[in-house]
């Protein structure tokens, strides 16, 4: 009965893959704030939590498709941030816009930012971390010199109703989106597109012997996660406003929830499932921490922690220790 158990339990482990100690980690998290706040699973409050959550979940489902491929993507906060400052220019000029129309804008030219930086990481060979490094500051040099630090117009009710209102009165627009954009990229992932992802990111010289287009599928890879970025910055809009800073931080959240995840740096293994777990993890942790009264001001320093541990445990050669408990030092083996 022991071994029968022991064996359904390693079974359970690896259907959950790479990203089974995320999940564990969610659990964690989830029954030490319901310790802290016995309120906090009420309809209402839970929900709440999803929709503060739900920016960061879809930028870590976009990010994802990069990190997975091999890549890396800084502007999503800056596009964040444009989109909402555009769309409240938008409406300072055309205030009867149909909210579909300028969403419709925001996420098209979220796909544009990311095309550039993938056509600037692909066909000129510029790192994509220095590529969306200058991409992120280009947008937030942009946004400044065109608000003065200080963005005009504001943003109506009918746009802000998929941040902020609810289906049936009770169920949040963002969950909703939250819940497309996650079926979505794992039905992509599951796709002949998302293996070429995993090969490429894997391997990139022998995804392009087995006829793999490595440049198509990457630059497709930054389209998408600035389509995401977009899709964040219109939830973002909805929930909290308009700000110069909107989607200031979201970039490196977003990178630390994809690697809380159990995803690779470098690509090749990892779960979309498991990078959306992990940006709900390190939401949770951000309310622990904040039920607990710890400073907000502590919270780059708890990414950064998340990170080193993430990815040192990621890198740990797991298998050797295996050998070495199983053929201590000094036993010769056969």
């Amino acid at each position: 009965m022991t071994t029968a158990t022991a064996s359904l339990g390693r079974r359970t482990v690896r259907s959950l893959g790479t990203g089974a100690p995320v999940y564990g980690l969610l659990l964690v998290l989830l029954g030490a704030l319901a310790l802290t706040d016995p309120g906090f699973y009420e309809p209402d409050r839970l929900l709440a939590f999803v929709r503060r959550a739900a920016p960061l979940v879809i930028l870590a489902a976009g990010q994802y498709l990069v990190i997975v491929c091999g890549e890396f993507d800084l502007s999503v906060g800056a596009i964040v941030t444009a989109g909402v400052v555009v769309a409240a220019e938008l409406y300072g000029s055309f205030p009867d816009a149909p909210w579909l129309l300028v969403t419709a804008v925001l996420l098209l030219a979220g796909a544009l930012a990311g095309l550039v930086s993938g056509l600037i990481t692909t066909l000129l060979r510029v790192p994509s971390f220095i590529a969306t490094l200058g991409m992120m500051l280009i947008l937030e040099g942009a946004v400044f010199f065109w608000t003065g630090g200080s963005p005009h117009g504001m943003l109506p009710a009918e746009f802000r109703r998929l941040g902020r209102a609810a289906v049936f009165g009770w169920l949040p627009w963002a969950v909703l989106a939250c819940l497309a954009a996650g079926a979505l990229a794992v039905r992509l992932m599951r796709s002949d597109f998302g293996r070429t992802l995993l090969a490429t990111g894997d391997s990139e010289r022998a995804a392009a012997l087995a006829g793999v287009r490595v440049a198509r599928a990457r630059t497709i890879a930054f389209v998408l996660s600035g389509t995401a970025a977009a899709l964040a910055a219109v939830l973002v809009g909805g929930f909290s406003g308009v700000s110069a800073q909107a989607g200031r931080g979201y970039e490196f959240e977003a990178i630390t929830a994809v690697v809380l995840g159990g995803v690779v740096l470098g690509g090749g293994r990892g779960s979309v499932i498991g990078a959306m777990a992990g940006a709900l993890s390190l939401q949770a942790l951000f309310t622990l921490l904040n039920l607990q009264g710890v400073s907000g001001a502590l919270e780059s320093t708890v990414q950064g922690v998340v990170v080193i541990v993430a990815v040192a445990l990621g890198a740990a050669d797991w298998s050797r220790l295996r050998r070495r408990r199983t053929h201590p030092s000094g036993v010769k083996r056969l």
